[in-house]
């Protein structure tokens, strides 16, 4: 199966936070499953630690070459056609960030892995 992490669901899996649910890290811990994360999480965390509103405990190329790369997740390029979603995808969720992750989801036809509760509200199946 493949899918795709929501940016919370990432940071949760690779420092081992206990809020991330067992549905969800059994899903990314299975060999068997594509696990994608979007460049627009990147992106995101970059734009968060620019700001100071999150301290990681290494850089993002760091973040990027053990985690991402070290646990064989994929990264899910932003593609014209994930953009051209969004023109029709309802403001059920405001953060841009997010509505790109769901709009590469319906696009892509995979579910997402996501403790956000306004994801729920698109047509996209949610792992948690």
């Amino acid at each position: 199966m493949r899918c795709l992490l929501d940016s919370h669901a990432f940071l949760w899996f690779v420092h081992g936070d206990r809020r991330l649910g067992k549905g969800a890290r059994e899903t990314i811990e299975d060999s068997r499953n594509q696990i994608l994360l979007s460049t627009a999480s990147l992106w995101e965390l970059a734009i968060k630690v620019s700001l100071d509103k999150l301290e990681l405990k290494e850089s993002i190329p760091d973040l990027v070459s053990r985690w991402i790369v070290g646990n064989q997740i994929r990264l899910l390029t932003i593609e014209p056609r994930h953009v051209f979603r969004l023109t029709d995808l309802p403001f059920h969720h405001r953060d841009p960030f997010d509505r790109m992750i769901i709009a590469q989801a319906m696009v892509e036809g995979i579910p997402v892995v996501s403790d956000d509760g306004d994801f729920r509200e698109y047509s996209v199946q949610i792992i948690w």
